[in-house]
């Protein structure tokens, strides 16, 4: 069933969900906060955009254009009626199509930032999946595999340009293999923790592409400690 919930901590907007088929999570909320020192003339490409929370997110901290795309089509509708319903199509554009023609739309090196929540999970024919289409295809990598993610990353991204990234602790090792094959290199490491006595749920990283090698493992954050997540990591 579509509904319009209001945007969390970030009043007045509101965003147009499916309680059905995708609502975005938490994991959104802190790839979005994470995203700092953006400047006024930067450009952002949202990878994997879900219903738009992540662009919906950054336009409350900065008026920077941003292009999200999204693979599946009513996915990508709902982003386009949370644009229309908070008057930021000026601002934000909803590509409905699969990130890896992404040269059909745009020359390379054209981004100064990429932010990415990717499906988490590799998939197989013998995959335990959601029944639910819309589901498996944003939790399992049946369209964009990790790999394929970097390789599109690596294209879009300018020289030295920011790439955001949120995913499982469990694929850190595949992770941190690709920055180093795709010269997109890990400057900072978050780890996510829901509860003090349970291991990470989450990693957040920014890397830069042909950045020197050297990373910044920041120190752990206990999310369970927070009511809100606004500013979370401004601090």
């Amino acid at each position: 069933m579509k509904i319009i919930n209001d945007l969390y901590d970030y009043e007045p907007k509101k965003i147009v969900q499916d309680s059905d088929v995708f609502k975005f999570s938490l994991d959104s909320i802190l790839l979005a906060e994470f995203v700092t020192g953006v400047k006024p003339n930067d450009k952002i490409l949202d990878v994997c955009t879900g219903n738009g929370v992540i662009p919906l997110i950054l336009s409350n901290y900065f008026p920077n254009k941003i292009v999200a795309f999204e693979i599946q089509e009513y996915i990508a509708i709902l982003a386009q009626e949370s644009l229309k319903l908070n008057n930021l199509e000026d601002q934000i554009q909803v590509i409905q199509d699969d990130v890896k023609v992404i040269h059909k739309y745009f020359p390379g090196n054209n981004f100064d930032i990429v932010i990415a929540n990717p499906p988490y999970f590799k998939y197989k024919e013998s995959s335990l999946i959601n029944e639910n289409r819309e589901k498996a295809i944003a939790r399992h990598e049946i369209h964009l595999q990790l790999e394929d993610l970097f390789r599109t990353v690596f294209y879009a991204l300018k020289e030295y340009g920011t790439f955001y990234l949120v995913h499982i602790p469990e694929r850190l090792e595949e992770i941190l293999y690709l920055c180093e094959k795709y010269h997109i290199i890990a400057k900072q490491i978050q780890f996510i923790y829901t509860k003090d006595d349970k291991e990470a749920s989450m990693v957040l990283l920014k890397c830069i592409k042909n950045g020197k090698n050297g990373v910044k493992v920041r120190n752990p954050l206990y999310i369970n400690n927070y009511n809100s997540y606004k500013n979370i990591f401004r601090r």
